[in-house]
Protein backbone atom coordinates (compact mmCIF):
# COMPACT_ATOMS: atom_id res chain seq x y z
CA UNK A 1 0.00 0.00 0.00
CA UNK A 2 1.22 3.54 -0.69
CA UNK A 3 -0.07 7.04 -0.11
CA UNK A 4 1.03 10.23 -1.84
CA UNK A 5 0.59 13.81 -0.70
CA UNK A 6 1.36 16.48 -3.26
CA UNK A 7 0.56 20.15 -3.83
CA UNK A 8 -2.41 21.08 -6.03
CA UNK A 9 -2.16 24.78 -6.88
CA UNK A 10 -5.01 26.93 -8.14
CA UNK A 11 -4.43 29.82 -10.50
CA UNK A 12 -6.56 32.36 -12.34
CA UNK A 13 -5.62 31.83 -15.98
CA UNK A 14 -1.91 31.15 -15.36
CA UNK A 15 -1.90 27.39 -14.68
CA UNK A 16 -0.46 26.37 -18.07
CA UNK A 17 2.27 29.03 -17.95
CA UNK A 18 3.14 28.14 -14.34
CA UNK A 19 3.29 24.42 -15.08
CA UNK A 20 5.58 25.01 -18.07
CA UNK A 21 7.81 27.23 -15.93
CA UNK A 22 8.01 24.63 -13.16
CA UNK A 23 8.84 21.94 -15.75
CA UNK A 24 11.67 24.11 -17.13
CA UNK A 25 13.22 24.20 -13.65
CA UNK A 26 12.25 20.86 -12.08
CA UNK A 27 12.27 18.74 -15.25
CA UNK A 28 9.55 16.52 -16.66
CA UNK A 29 6.78 17.07 -19.19
CA UNK A 30 3.54 18.69 -18.03
CA UNK A 31 0.22 17.15 -18.97
CA UNK A 32 -2.80 19.39 -19.28
CA UNK A 33 -6.54 18.82 -19.70
CA UNK A 34 -8.72 21.85 -20.42
CA UNK A 35 -12.29 22.23 -19.22
CA UNK A 36 -13.44 21.60 -22.80
CA UNK A 37 -11.33 18.44 -23.13
CA UNK A 38 -12.55 17.22 -19.75
CA UNK A 39 -16.23 17.59 -20.67
CA UNK A 40 -16.73 20.43 -18.21
CA UNK A 41 -17.12 23.37 -20.61
CA UNK A 42 -20.72 23.98 -19.50
CA UNK A 43 -19.57 24.39 -15.87
CA UNK A 44 -17.29 27.36 -16.52
CA UNK A 45 -17.87 30.87 -17.79
CA UNK A 46 -17.65 32.17 -21.32
CA UNK A 47 -14.04 32.13 -22.47
CA UNK A 48 -12.91 29.71 -19.75
CA UNK A 49 -13.32 26.45 -21.70
CA UNK A 50 -9.66 26.41 -22.73
CA UNK A 51 -8.34 27.04 -19.23
CA UNK A 52 -6.62 24.22 -17.35
CA UNK A 53 -9.07 21.92 -15.56
CA UNK A 54 -6.23 19.64 -14.46
CA UNK A 55 -2.49 19.96 -14.97
CA UNK A 56 0.21 17.66 -13.67
CA UNK A 57 3.98 17.56 -13.64
CA UNK A 58 5.91 14.48 -12.58
CA UNK A 59 9.63 15.19 -12.47
CA UNK A 60 12.48 12.75 -13.16
CA UNK A 61 13.08 12.63 -9.38
CA UNK A 62 9.45 11.63 -8.76
CA UNK A 63 8.15 14.97 -7.50
CA UNK A 64 4.50 15.57 -8.39
CA UNK A 65 2.97 19.02 -8.76
CA UNK A 66 -0.63 19.49 -9.86
CA UNK A 67 -2.58 22.62 -10.74
CA UNK A 68 -5.71 24.08 -12.29
CA UNK A 69 -7.24 27.39 -13.30
CA UNK A 70 -10.04 28.23 -10.89
CA UNK A 71 -13.14 29.43 -12.76
CA UNK A 72 -14.21 32.97 -11.90
CA UNK A 73 -17.45 31.77 -10.27
CA UNK A 74 -15.46 30.09 -7.49
CA UNK A 75 -14.50 32.93 -5.12
CA UNK A 76 -11.12 32.74 -3.43
CA UNK A 77 -10.02 29.60 -5.27
CA UNK A 78 -7.01 31.34 -6.81
CA UNK A 79 -5.86 32.82 -3.49
CA UNK A 80 -2.51 31.60 -2.26
CA UNK A 81 -2.48 32.87 1.31
CA UNK A 82 -1.66 30.51 4.15
CA UNK A 83 0.46 27.81 2.53
CA UNK A 84 3.89 27.18 0.99
CA UNK A 85 5.33 24.51 -1.24
CA UNK A 86 8.34 22.97 0.47
CA UNK A 87 11.28 21.12 -1.06
CA UNK A 88 13.88 19.50 1.16
CA UNK A 89 16.53 16.83 0.98
CA UNK A 90 20.22 16.02 0.98
CA UNK A 91 20.98 16.71 -2.71
CA UNK A 92 22.31 20.22 -2.13
CA UNK A 93 23.33 20.82 -5.77
CA UNK A 94 19.88 19.93 -7.11
CA UNK A 95 18.11 22.01 -4.46
CA UNK A 96 20.40 24.98 -5.16
CA UNK A 97 19.54 24.64 -8.87
CA UNK A 98 15.84 24.60 -8.04
CA UNK A 99 16.34 27.74 -5.94
CA UNK A 100 18.20 29.49 -8.77
CA UNK A 101 15.53 28.60 -11.33
CA UNK A 102 12.36 29.05 -9.29
CA UNK A 103 13.35 32.45 -7.88
CA UNK A 104 13.69 34.01 -11.35
CA UNK A 105 11.11 36.79 -11.53
CA UNK A 106 10.08 36.17 -7.93
CA UNK A 107 10.77 37.81 -4.58
CA UNK A 108 13.21 36.31 -2.10
CA UNK A 109 11.89 36.68 1.45
CA UNK A 110 14.60 34.66 3.26
CA UNK A 111 17.96 34.22 1.49
CA UNK A 112 19.11 30.66 0.76
CA UNK A 113 21.87 30.35 3.35
CA UNK A 114 22.85 28.39 6.44
CA UNK A 115 20.09 28.70 9.04
CA UNK A 116 20.49 28.53 12.83
CA UNK A 117 19.55 24.82 12.77
CA UNK A 118 22.46 24.05 10.42
CA UNK A 119 20.62 23.41 7.15
CA UNK A 120 20.77 25.71 4.13
CA UNK A 121 17.29 27.24 3.99
CA UNK A 122 15.48 29.95 2.06
CA UNK A 123 12.01 31.25 1.25
CA UNK A 124 10.59 33.11 -1.74
CA UNK A 125 7.42 34.00 -3.60
CA UNK A 126 7.69 32.88 -7.22
CA UNK A 127 6.58 34.98 -10.19
CA UNK A 128 3.10 33.42 -9.98
CA UNK A 129 2.61 34.39 -6.33
CA UNK A 130 3.27 30.89 -4.90
CA UNK A 131 5.31 30.80 -1.67
CA UNK A 132 8.14 28.25 -1.56
CA UNK A 133 10.57 26.99 1.09
CA UNK A 134 13.73 25.11 0.19
CA UNK A 135 15.72 23.30 2.86
CA UNK A 136 18.98 21.54 2.05
CA UNK A 137 19.68 19.20 4.96
CA UNK A 138 23.11 19.56 6.53
CA UNK A 139 23.28 15.83 7.16
CA UNK A 140 20.99 12.84 6.94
Amino acid sequence: MSITLNPYLNFRGQAREALEFYASVLGGEPTVTTFAEGGMAEHVGAGEQDLVMHGQLITPLGLTLMCADAPEHIPGAGDREGYSVSLSGTDSDTLAGYWDGLTVGGTITVPFEVAPWGDRFGMFKDRFGVDWMINSLASA
